[in-house]
């Protein structure tokens, strides 16, 4: 083989594919800070794509903390938390964190795919059966696939199919009920409440994805365990710090077993390096003012309802949506292509979200409302669907 032949010219070929079929996109950049207004590839608009749901990620007082921080611990850890980057910030931080979750211990992970993924490997093994909504997160869906489990998928939220198939898995040495909390792509909230009833009923263990509950769901965001008053029924709560919470990472929290265990085996905690003392400062100022300010969370579900009102009210199908995660379905990739186009040329900045991601009939824009909102941005914003959804004819 001829040594300037390029063996990855199978790459192009699977791009130029994905862009026939209107799949494939580049990296947006911004050059200012998260916020409701940005300026992103160069052009100033109003964003509905960001997961910084409270506007914590340009809080002052958590840039103060991270600040602080630097200059007692320095900046890196410089080694996983196994061996020596363990330090007492982060023990303050999970002993906090489960402190607000109300549960015995927490764990603080990289990032929210290695806590789901670690955390289902290691405790789910051959002899096992997992049991998935099919609509589930990606990193669930990877953290399954890990391992040698027998793997049930019941239809989305439909109670009766995971009924059957917890009948079905009886014989299993041990059961997992594996489901998000709020679902990603539609906004819509799992009947957690139901599904641990049906998990008590049949011995099976609890565990949910709470990413784009925390800081939106429950008393001070506290999430979907508390939305339903579950403290202490479901085994393990997963959640994220970088997106109401304005920070990096993932976490665990349950039982103090569940927590040791972790440490342990699971392999994405084990082999990964410790947070930086500024971030971890971050997510433990994040954690106190959420409780000390609640006019962000209900500035969040304020905005929500209003933004939610005036999509349908101009005749868009926003689907199922219950939480600030809010859909504008149009179909086909290409459709969902051109409306976020459009929408950018009028200043507002929303993602396409397309296949694989969403089925290839259900393409959409996927808007986010936050608490930096105004209603002048949301109105401004459905202002220029009214404009761009008259012109291609979607209302």
């Amino acid at each position: 083989m001829k040594k300037n032949e390029n063996r990855l010219q199978f790459l192009k070929d699977e791009i130029e594919g994905m862009k026939k079929e209107n799949l494939f996109t580049t990296l947006p950049v911004l050059s200012t800070p998260q916020g409701a207004r940005v300026t992103i590839n160069g052009k100033k608009a109003l964003t509905l794509s960001t997961n910084n749901y409270l506007g914590f990620a340009n809080h002052p007082r958590l840039a103060a903390a991270a600040k602080k921080a630097i200059d007692k611990w320095g900046f890196g850890c410089g080694a996983v938390r196994q061996i020596a980057g363990t330090m007492e910030i982060h023990n303050e931080a999970e002993e906090m964190l489960a402190k607000y979750k109300h549960t015995e211990a927490s764990l603080i992970f990289v990032a929210g795919i290695a806590a789901n993924r670690g955390t289902i490997q290691v405790l789910m093994g051959e002899g096992d059966a997992i049991i998935s909504d099919e609509l589930n997160h990606g990193s669930i869906i990877d953290g399954v696939r890990l391992t040698k489990s027998e793997k049930k998928i019941y239809p989305h939220m439909d109670m009766t199919g995971l009924e059957k198939a917890l009948k079905e898995t009886q014989a299993a040495r041990r059961r997992l009920i594996v489901t998000d909390g709020v679902f990603s792509m539609d906004g819509d909230i799992a009947p957690l409440d139901q599904i641990v009833e049906l998990a008590e009923k049949y011995d099976a263990i609890t565990m949910v994805d709470d990413a784009h509950g925390d800081g939106v769901l429950g008393k001070d965001g506290r999430g979907i365990v508390d939305h339903f008053n579950l403290h202490g029924r479901v085994d393990i709560d997963m959640g994220t710090l970088s997106k109401a919470f304005g920070c990096l990472g993932g976490y665990i929290s349950g039982r103090q077993e569940l927590r040791d265990y972790l440490i342990n085996r699971a392999r994405s905690f084990i082999f990964t390096t410790a947070h930086p003392p500024c971030v971890t400062a971050a997510i433990m100022e994040a954690l106190r003012v959420v409780q000390d300010e609640p006019q962000h969370l209900k500035r969040l579900w304020d905005n929500t309802k209003f933004f939610k009102e005036g999509l349908r009210d101009l005749g868009f199908n926003i689907g199922r949506s219950q939480t600030p995660i809010t859909p504008v379905i149009v179909g086909e990739s290409a459709t969902a292509q051109k409306l976020s186009r459009a929408l950018f040329d009028h200043d507002v900045f929303v993602k396409p979200i397309v296949y694989p991601l969403v089925s290839k009939d259900t393409a959409r824009v996927r808007n986010i409302v936050t608490a930096e909102h105004t209603q002048e941005d949301l109105q401004f914003a459905l202002d220029v669907y009214k404009k761009v959804g008259n012109e291609m004819k979607l209302i």
